[in-house]
């Protein structure tokens, strides 16, 4: 993409960004993030329908922030994501700058929070089709059919964390499952304990999640872990009426109470 390649040169020649995150060509066919400092380098930067790594995860890297100020490409699940973090108090509008890309594959103008704001509002934030169908097949499951589902996906679990590693929303600088004194999440890979970490992560992303498909699309062994997000972002939007990531003060659905709540869930 000539535009995104110009506008990067122009940001790091101009010294308004210090790198630009962005995707290069890797091995095999294979995409992946790089980081460029030098404005000789922009060349290197590519965009097309392998991009799908939501580079937002890289904004609170310490050893990124060291860099300088940030100019990310940022799809819609990334510009989410940002919107989030901004929400969180993890990055702050001096610190970065969004390289949209639209759904059609061309760059945007974007040139403060409040245009990102407009633009985010204005997409489709619905998960995509085939995961709306795929959620749905598996609630046409009884509880203990599905119950039965989840535990053998899981049972594959090795403990690595790439879930956690890829997702922009899982920034705390220690995990819960680091933790061994006390230890809440047994470190070995086994039905109990790979159920309870991933349902924990779950239920900390929910109404957090953007959708993006980090976390599936990272699991080495396959486990549609993004199928539990993306069902809570679905389930928040629907009883709080909340999309994750369409502002930069949101309020937290699992911790900010309403009078006009839904109450459905009291029997």
């Amino acid at each position: 993409m000539d535009s995104l390649r110009i506008k990067a040169k122009e940001l790091l020649s101009t010294k308004i960004a210090d790198v630009v995150i962005g995707y290069e060509e890797g091995t095999a066919g294979v995409v992946r993030p790089v980081f460029i400092t030098n404005p000789e380098n922009c060349g290197k930067l590519i965009y097309d329908d392998r991009c799908v790594h939501n580079l937002a995860v890289y904004l609170t890297k310490q050893e990124v922030k060291s860099l300088g100020k940030m100019a990310v490409v940022a799809a819609l699940p990334a510009m989410r994501s940002i919107m989030m973090l901004l929400s969180e108090k993890q990055i702050t509008p001096e610190e970065f700058i969004v390289l949209g890309i639209s759904a059609n594959n061309e760059l945007l103008d974007i040139d403060n929070v409040e245009v990102l704001k407009e633009y985010i509002n204005k997409c489709d934030l619905d998960s995509p089709e085939k995961v709306k169908m795929l959620i749905a097949d598996i609630q046409k499951l009884t509880p203990q059919d599905r119950f039965k589902y989840w535990t053998k996906e899981l049972s594959k679990c090795v403990k690595c964390y790439a879930c956690r590693q890829a997702c922009p929303m899982c920034f705390c600088i220690r995990c819960t499952v680091d933790v061994n004194q006390p230890q809440w999440i047994p470190v070995q890979a086994n039905a109990h304990g790979n159920l309870e970490w991933h349902i924990l992560r779950a239920m900390h992303l929910a109404g957090r999640c953007v959708s993006c498909g980090e976390c599936g699309r990272a699991c080495p062994v396959g486990i549609p872990c993004h199928l539990l997000t993306m069902f809570l972002a679905e389930y928040t939007q629907e009883q709080f009426s909340a999309y994750a990531g369409t502002s930069d003060n949101m309020q937290s659905v699992l911790s900010t109470y309403e009078p006009n709540d839904k109450e459905s869930f009291i029997v």
